[in-house]
């Protein structure tokens, strides 16, 4: 059965899900980010408030220098020479301490940064380990490839860079306020309506374009997963000369991406000019308004109630240009921030999405276990390996434990299953497979075969009926202990980047290299193994792109004979094997089958003839069982499989 096709519920193909923030994820990336560095963020948010204070020093320095001119007109000279000493030497402690703030502030939101996104990276890897098969099915795999690259950096650039540019003009802004509100009120009303005007400008411009960003991102996945596909499927594509075709495909979705980005830079590059021209407008309008002030011999009032006359009045506004300049800009600054603040917290939901994801669920208590078994037939338990095995079961109702020896008996009464729920692929199986029975299946794509097997892994749960593993319902089973038990070999093989030898050894980990050797034996891989390059200590990389494909089948066949199990399951197994090595094959799974239970899948009949019993599937039905005899006998659908006489339905 192949997988089920990740589809909506109106039965189409699901596409890359468009980037959209849930509700909460900010407060959710704030109390992940804390958690592990609150020492650490202390500090960062300290030298930010000190940066940010200090940043508008400058403000107060102009307006504290105009009123010693102001005392050294009516004064004289000498009265404010050491005032301005005074002054100089505590704006260069100011500035000096937020040039150390800041250095300070960068080197430890660095690694704060960092630490967060391996703490993240962990949390999604060690999450998705969790996740059903189901999941991966209905999942396409670049989307969650995404989730470690494209996602995990929006969060970055939220962290260490939007999060600290808020704050750090949060705290300006505030600052610059309380300085506006204490030197004039009249000049403070109109900033405040200059700032309104440049809040409704950032949240029309900003809105659209953190719209065309988060559609720029889906655009940019989707040419990523095209991309990912036509490497993959070079040959293909040669083979079958689309290369044309693969252009216009490419040229259509590298045109959405050009068209989306174009929109949400356009945006956000005029952004920044229109903010800062309206930062301009307004330092006018106030130089012009406070002139007009002064010229109508109107006082100064400050929320302090202080009164200035119009001739102090002057030297106030002259300080309030800058300040209002400075603002301004805290508020440019923090209306940049918008983009990577919505993108950071779309990635960061896709994130939590995964990491929300229902974990595969085990409610086993049934584990397995080293025993020894005495001549009396009693099991006892023990923590040596004595390469036998046993269910250790305990009974919730009185408390005891029985145990059942492991040996490898399946039955399946009455099993009915469906990829969705209203819609049933398998009907009222049932069958058994005694310990030493090779049991195949057969039958036309689709019909069910590697659905059986999936449902035997626990890999998929039975709408209704019974599996039982030596008597023992395996939904009683532990997942792990019931995976432990079976060998399994697929049609697709995996290899990992490692020796040949570490792959074997990802059958049994606690193999020796003797046993890896014996198993590639079995498999009669050992004596090409020994032909390449380094032997069994040749590195394999790119899932042995430099092996053939019926080398890395033989590879996955020894990794199946190492772990040594009691169940074995061939899917396809010897598909990618040439007829002569296949035979060989055959002879070493022969003997690996002693005294186990093989389920072999196969499309190639030549593979099957000695099984004990060969169930044909039509439709996730079986119509027919019986020795290789016994069906060619019947002359029935497998005797057509047989001779090759399968007429198109």
């Amino acid at each position: 059965m192949a997988k089920p096709i990740p589809m909506q519920k109106n039965g189409a193909r699901r596409g890359p899900m468009r980037p959209k923030a849930k509700k909460g994820t900010l407060k959710r990336v704030l109390s992940l980010l804390f958690s592990k560095n609150k020492k650490s963020l202390a500090v960062v948010f300290v030298c930010l408030t000190i940066s940010a204070v200090t940043g508008v020093a400058s403000s107060v320095f102009l307006k504290n220098l105009l009123s010693l001119i102001r005392t050294g007109i009516s004064e004289g000279l000498d009265a404010v020479l050491s005032g301005l000493i005074t002054l100089f030497v505590i704006m260069g402690a100011v500035y000096l301490s937020s040039i150390v703030c800041n250095l300070i502030q960068s080197r430890t939101m660095a690694s704060v940064t960092q630490n967060f996104l391996h703490q993240i990276r962990t949390g999604v890897f060690d999450k998705m380990q969790t996740l059903p098969i189901k999941y991966f099915d209905t999942h396409l795999t670049g989307d969650i490839m995404s989730s470690y690259t494209n996602d995990t950096d929006t969060i970055r650039q939220l962290v260490s860079q939007s999060i600290p540019s808020l704050y750090s003009a949060l705290i300006s802004v505030t600052t610059l306020l309380v300085i506006m509100l204490t030197s004039s009120l009249w000049l403070s009303l109109i900033m405040f309506v200059g700032v309104f005007c440049m809040f409704m400008v950032t949240k029309i411009i900003g809105g659209n374009s953190a719209k065309f960003f988060m559609k720029q991102q889906v655009s940019l996945g989707a040419e990523e997963g095209f991309i990912q596909e036509m490497i993959q499927g070079q040959k293909v594509v040669k083979v079958f000369c689309h290369e044309e075709q693969a252009k216009i495909d490419f040229d259509a979705k590298n045109d959405q991406l050009c068209k989306d980005a174009t929109s949400a830079h356009s945006f956000a590059n005029i952004l920044m000019p229109i903010m800062g021209n309206l930062g301009n407008i307004l330092y006018v309008l106030i130089a012009f308004v406070g002139g007009l002030l002064v010229a109508l011999n109107v006082n100064n009032v400050t929320i302090l109630g202080k009164v200035e006359e119009p001739a102090i009045f002057i030297l106030t506004i002259i300080a309030f240009l800058p300040i209002s300049k400075q603002f301004t800009g805290n508020v440019n600054q923090a209306s940049q921030q918008i983009n990577s603040v919505v993108m950071g917290l779309a990635g960061a939901s896709r994130l939590f999405e995964l990491m929300d994801a229902v974990p595969e669920e085990d409610n086993g208590y049934v584990t397995l276990v080293n025993c020894k078994i005495d001549k009396d037939g009693n099991i006892t338990e023990t923590s040596e390996r004595t390469g036998l095995w046993a269910w250790k079961h305990p009974h919730k109702a009185d408390g005891t434990i029985t145990y059942t020896q492991l040996k490898g008996d399946i039955q399946m009464t009455e099993v009915d299953f469906g990829y969705v729920e209203d819609k049933i692929v398998l009907h009222d199986v049932s069958l058994y497979a005694h310990p030493g029975q090779k049991i195949a299946f057969v039958g036309s794509t689709g019909a069910g075969k590697t659905t059986i097997t999936n449902l035997i892994n626990r890999f998929y749960d039975i709408a209704d009926g019974k599996i039982r593993y030596d008597g023992i319902n395996i939904n009683k089973i532990k997942k792990s202990d019931l995976r432990r038990s079976l060998g399994i070999v697929l049609q697709d093989t995996n290899l990992f980047t490692g020796t040949v030898m570490e792959n074997i050894r990802y059958g049994r980990l606690d193999a020796t290299d003797e046993e890896c050797i014996e198993a590639a034996k079995l498999a009669y891989a050992h004596d090409f193994i020994t032909r390449l390059p380094n032997g069994y200590n040749t590195m394999l990389t790119a899932d042995g792109a430099n092996l053939s494909q019926g080398q890395r089948q033989l590879l996955s066949i020894a990794r199946a004979a190492v772990k040594d199990a009691p169940v074995m399951i061939l899917d396809e197994a010897t598909s990618s094997i040439d007829t002569r090595t296949e035979a060989l094959v055959q002879k070493g799974t022969d003997r690996l089958m002693e005294g186990r239970t093989v389920f072999v899948i196969a499309h190639r009949l030549s593979t099957v003839q000695n099984s004990n019993v060969i169930m044909v599937l039509e439709q996730g039905r079986i119509i027919e069982r019986g020795s290789h005899e016994d069906l060619i006998e019947k002359q029935g659908k497998y005797y057509q499989l047989y001779n090759g006489a399968f007429e198109l339905e």
